[in-house]
């Protein structure tokens, strides 16, 4: 699949040299070390080097990119181990075809990243990149359902003329900053939000993000029985600031994070929050998936959602979770700061801020 033509073409380069590495081959997905191992036969690589390519850090040069598409241009490539970097000159026929429509395309959007710099040199203006088609919320297909918390006991709302259906939803502030950004980075396809209890069979096949824990979403505690995530929230309904998240791993004592609290005025207020984010394939539809935004209260929920959606850090988490993840399945927990009752949006990058992540990196 080609990178949507819209948005940074170094963002675009970087974002199809990635996609190439996981799924120019379904059944085997190669990491950085070992695309790095395999290009060094030609030239000395490294993961960090393999790296800062796919993070747009730096535009790879013409002779690495060259090598690149020859290394994805034949499934001979990785028929042993280590992997190994072939000849130009042993492709095959259909072998070379390939490679030369990689070429066309890798070399444009090369081509087009060094004219944008330079036009940006010249102008001072560096422009900014779009967030449509890129990132971690963008999705090839739809549908996207956000699946939002409900608190209360289930009964149906009093018949109220004044009152808005949203009114029943824990989390609004996610909500409407989720929703908002996935619809922009995905213009074209169906993003909708409904309540836990109003999830229907089909829903369960979308990609499905939840927002909130288990007290007031079931689909969330739902969603981490049906995965392989060794986390697990913890709630006390007698004394709410027990609760945790908790990390349980065969073979190891099991770790708690919990919020932490500061007496104020004669009052306890909430000061760090844990927020969880946690992705994984959909069990019930392998081609769609799952992510989990979620907190021991609603500010590490709103924190796990500001970390891929505010302008500002929203590339710095993104390339945080390109060079630590591999597979499509991942899941964090981290501090998410209260200042004077605003929640700060994480940096996933800033040492401490991560408190666990799965699979360990």
């Amino acid at each position: 699949m080609k990178v949507q033509p819209s948005g940074d073409p170094g963002r675009r380069l970087a974002d199809r040299l990635r996609q190439l590495r996981k799924t120019q081959w379904p059944d085997v997905t190669i990491t950085q070390t070992e695309l790095a191992k395999a290009l060094s036969r030609r030239k000395p690589a490294s993961l960090q080097l393999i790296s800062s390519w796919e993070r747009a850090s730096t535009l790879p040069p013409e002779d690495r990119l060259d090598a690149i598409l020859t290394f994805f241009s034949t499934r001979r490539s990785i028929e042993t181990r280590p992997y190994r970097l072939i000849s130009e000159q042993d492709l095959t026929a259909d072998e070379a075809a390939t490679r030369d429509r990689l070429k066309q395309e890798l070399f444009g959007l090369r081509e087009a990243a060094v004219a944008e710099s330079d036009a940006e040199a010249l102008t001072g203006t560096p422009s900014r990149p779009s967030i449509v088609g890129r990132g971690p919320w963008h999705y090839k297909e739809g549908p996207v359902v956000i699946v939002c918390a409900e608190p209360g006991d289930g009964s149906p709302p009093s018949i109220d003329p004044d009152r808005s259906r949203l009114s029943r939803f824990a989390d609004l502030d996610s909500l409407f900053e989720l929703h908002g950004h996935i619809r922009a980075v995905n213009p074209d396809l169906e993003v909708r939000y409904l309540g836990a209890r109003d999830l229907q069979e089909d829903d369960w096949t979308a990609h499905l993000v939840l927002l909130g824990g288990i007290d007031w979403n079931d689909a969330t505690q739902d969603a981490m029985r049906l995965t392989p995530v060794p986390v697990a929230q913890l709630s006390d309904d007698d004394d709410p600031s027990r609760g945790c998240f908790q990390v349980v791993v065969e073979g190891k004592d099991p770790m708690s994070f919990v919020p932490e609290f500061d007496s104020r005025g004669g009052a306890r207020v909430l000061v760090q929050d844990v927020g969880h984010f946690f992705r994984a394939p959909n069990p019930l539809n392998r081609e769609r998936t799952i992510t989990v935004c979620n907190g021991m209260y609603g500010s590490g929920v709103y924190g796990a959602v500001r970390t891929l959606t505010h302008d500002v850090f929203r590339e710095k988490n993104a390339d945080y979770l390109a060079h630590h993840f591999d597979g499509d399945t991942f899941s964090l927990l981290f501090r998410v700061q209260v200042l004077t009752g605003i929640v700060t949006t994480p940096d996933w990058t800033a040492p401490g801020t991560v408190l666990h992540s799965w699979p360990e990196v």
